[in-house]
């Protein structure tokens, strides 16, 4: 009975959580249709971020912090989810789930925030804008196809371990995406490249997991 009605518990504050990532969207929507459709369809084209370039959009908005806050609460559903797949003994419910996102929004907000200043203490941020900004968008976009799997892993017969590959896949493609449309950047500066990738992106992903397993 007890095990019953804490999955009930959990399925209630989950479909909650939804909701309101549904509600992003549609904030989203409201804010600027064609910066949605650009982000949401960006790892598929280019143009939309190009065009952001040559506009010079900034990063601090509104409509940039709602989705991030969007992103984060995807990646933190996703991480709670495969967390509890391959660690059923853990604890399960919302507090976990606010511990996740607690961590993931510290990890991404320092690496972004580390990324902005290096990139204007050592004043490139004109040559790095692109690929910081690509980076960006890509996760955002990863993130709306995440948020369907998540739906169909809650709501269907889906397995976890699905949403495992699925998740691998997406952002294999974020990676490879990144390589090859900023080829010139990333094979021109290759050393330094490889240093920002253990720098910003492969040790913050040890200290994550280590925080969160």
């Amino acid at each position: 009975m007890q095990a019953l009605e804490r999955t009930i518990i959990d399925t209630n504050w989950i479909t909650i959580l939804l909701v309101v990532l549904l509600a992003c969207i549609f904030l989203l929507k409201g804010l600027s249709v064609l910066r949605l459709k650009g982000n949401a369809f960006s790892i598929i084209s280019n143009s939309f971020i190009e065009t952001e370039i040559e506009e010079n959009y900034s990063f601090f908005n509104l409509f940039q912090s709602v989705i991030f806050v969007f992103s984060m609460l995807v990646l933190s559903l996703l991480m709670y989810t495969i967390l509890l797949f391959y660690a059923s003994s853990i604890e399960q419910g919302f507090y976990v789930f606010m511990k996740i996102t607690g961590v993931v929004f510290s990890y991404f907000s320092i690496k972004w925030l580390l990324e902005f200043l290096f990139s204007h203490l050592f004043k490139i941020e004109k040559q790095v804008k692109f690929f910081l900004f690509s980076k960006s968008s890509y996760l955002y976009s990863v993130s709306f196809i995440l948020l369907i799997g998540l739906v169909l892993v809650e709501y269907s017969q889906l397995n976890t371990r699905f949403l495992v590959y699925f998740s691998v896949l997406l952002f294999s493609i974020r990676f490879i995406l990144l390589i090859v449309r900023n080829k010139k950047l990333v094979f021109s500066e290759l050393f330094y490249f490889i240093l920002y990738l253990c720098a910003f992106e492969i040790a913050p992903l040890f200290i994550l997991f280590k925080l969160l397993f």
